[in-house]
């Protein structure tokens, strides 16, 4: 008797056909890779090569570290005059997505911040609290 020693769904127990699983992979990144070659594609044609953050210009040499945002993070609304589009240099497209995750683990941890409308927390420790009496001591 054989045993199947592969990995097994976590909620059935069945096992996963890795086989299927890596063609779905693999189609789902070409299909990503060809929206992204033809709006990226666009944007270039559209507008100047400048990050819309740092304003670092780019030529041929480097035009590779110059990617396109969508302002919505929605990779799929990509209107052909290029209105959900900036571009941005590696590091600013980066750093704008990682704004975007703290504002949804924010969100998710209820505290929201100001654009929840909710009120915003307040720091209680005060570091600097006994540094006038430590001076004083120290003289």
């Amino acid at each position: 008797m054989r045993s199947n020693t592969g990995p097994r769904h976590p909620k059935t127990g069945q096992p996963i056909d890795t086989a299927k699983l890596d063609r779905v992979v693999a189609a789902a990144r070409k299909a990503s890779d060809e929206r992204a070659a033809g709006y990226r594609e666009q944007a270039l044609k559209l507008y100047p090569w400048v990050c819309g953050r740092c304003t670092r210009a780019f030529d041929r040499e480097n035009l590779r570290e110059l990617t396109v945002h969508h302002k919505d993070m929605d990779h799929d609304n990509n209107p052909p005059d290029g209105s959900n589009w900036e571009l941005l240099c590696v590091y600013c497209h980066d750093n704008e997505h990682q704004k975007y995750e703290e504002h949804l683990a924010a969100l998710a941890s209820g505290t929201g911040g100001p654009s929840r409308g909710g009120a915003s927390t307040t720091a209680t420790h005060s570091p600097f609290a006994g540094l006038a009496d430590l001076l004083k001591q120290g003289r």
